[in-house]
C-alpha cells in the first residue's frame, strides 16, 4: 500500500491581539466550520492516519480537535519543533512517522505546511493545482510511492470557500 500524507494548514484563528501571544490564538466560528467541512472531506476519502503530526500552537490543535474523531483518532505527536517549522524540519518528521505508520497527517503553519505541499505538488507536476499561499484550512493529500517523498501523486486538495 502506497504512504499516504495529508498536509493541513490550521484554520482561520483569531487575529494577534485577540489573544495574549500567537502560540494562544484560537480558531474563529469560520475556522471552527472550515474545520469541520475539511475532516467530512478527509473522512469521504476513507483515510485513517495512524499517526499525526499537529504543532502545540493552540489553533493547530483545535483544527486537529475537529480531525480526528472522522479520521480514526491517530496517535498524535505534537512536539514545540512543529511550531512554525520549516518545509525543511517537516519533510524529516514525516519521513520519521513514517516509520511507525502508513497513513500520515500533518497539522501546521505556513510558510512550512504550505511549502511542503507545494514542493511535492512540484515534485509530480501538479503546483498549479494547488491554491497561491496556501489558505487556512487548506489540505492536500498525497500518495507516496516509496520510502521517500520523492515520488508523490496528489490525491486531492481540499480548499475551503473564501
Amino acid at each position: 500500500m502506497d504512504r499516504i500524507l495529508i498536509l493541513m494548514r490550521h484554520a482561520k484563528a483569531v487575529d494577534r491581539l485577540e489573544a495574549d501571544d500567537d502560540f494562544q490564538r484560537g480558531l474563529t466560528p469560520r475556522g471552527h466550520e472550515d474545520s469541520r467541512k475539511a475532516a467530512a472531506r478527509l473522512a469521504m476519502l476513507g483515510l485513517k492516519p495512524g499517526r499525526a503530526l499537529v504543532s502545540p500552537a493552540w489553533r493547530t490543535r483545535q483544527t486537529f480537535d475537529h480531525l480526528a474523531p472522522l479520521l480514526g483518532e491517530p496517535q498524535i505527536d505534537d512536539p514545540m519543533a512543529l511550531y512554525h517549522a520549516s518545509t525543511e524540519m517537516l519533510e524529516r518528521a514525516a519521513l520519521e512517522a513514517f516509520r511507525h505508520a502508513p497513513q500520515i497527517v500533518m497539522v501546521g503553519h505556513n510558510p512550512g505546511i504550505g511549502g511542503l505541499a507545494h514542493k511535492l505538488a512540484a515534485r509530480c507536476g501538479v503546483r498549479e493545482a494547488l491554491p497561491m499561499g496556501y489558505p487556512t484550512a487548506t489540505a492536500a493529500v498525497f500518495a507516496l510511492g516509496d520510502d521517500s517523498l520523492d515520488l508523490p501523486t496528489l490525491i486531492e486538495v481540499l480548499n475551503p470557500p473564501a
